[in-house]
């Protein structure tokens, strides 16, 4: 098995593509495309006149709020270049808590495994961890650009039991 492998089956339910399989994706979303190549990024957080931005390698984002970015930022660490985003954004800062937590257990995970070996071996063992973990979160998907809105209302309810 290798390293990778094992530090998925160590992390459970902790996994980020899991988190984002089971709790960002049954959730309506819109995909959004952070611009960024399919690499491990140092993404930082900037507060500017204009509001908050993620910088990722030469890449910019401009984040609504803080949480969003916090949000963002997870992935393009790991260098997905399309998510899905909670439509609701108040679900948003509950999972970036929950995906930033995934990711420091994740790295703990992985110095201990990796622990007295050459730096060459552990640098190969977080890449290999972090392209496992942009792979899977490609193949589930960002899925559509926006929305699905139910086209229902209470007035069109109301007409259609008065029938």
């Amino acid at each position: 098995m290798k390293p990778a492998e094992a530090l998925k089956e160590s992390a459970g339910e902790k996994w980020i593509p899991a988190i984002y399989r089971d709790k960002v994706r049954v959730l309506r979303t819109r995909s959004f495309n952070l611009g960024i190549t399919a690499r491990k990024s140092d993404p930082e957080i900037f507060y500017t006149l204009l509001g908050i931005e993620l910088k990722a390698g030469r890449t910019r984002i401009s984040c609504p709020d803080l949480s969003t970015a916090r949000y963002l930022r997870v992935f393009t660490r790991i260098g997905v270049a399309e998510i899905a985003i909670p439509y609701d954004i108040s679900k948003i800062a509950t999972l970036a808590d929950e995906l930033e937590s995934s990711w420091q257990h994740t790295l703990l995970l992985l110095e201990t495994s990796e622990e007295g070996k050459p730096r060459a071996v552990q640098g190969r063992a977080r890449s290999g961890l972090i392209k496992l973990m942009r792979d899977e979160i490609s193949a589930i998907g960002a899925g559509p650009a926006l929305p699905e809105f139910k086209q229902t209302t209470k007035q069109q309810k109301y007409h259609q039991n008065k029938k």
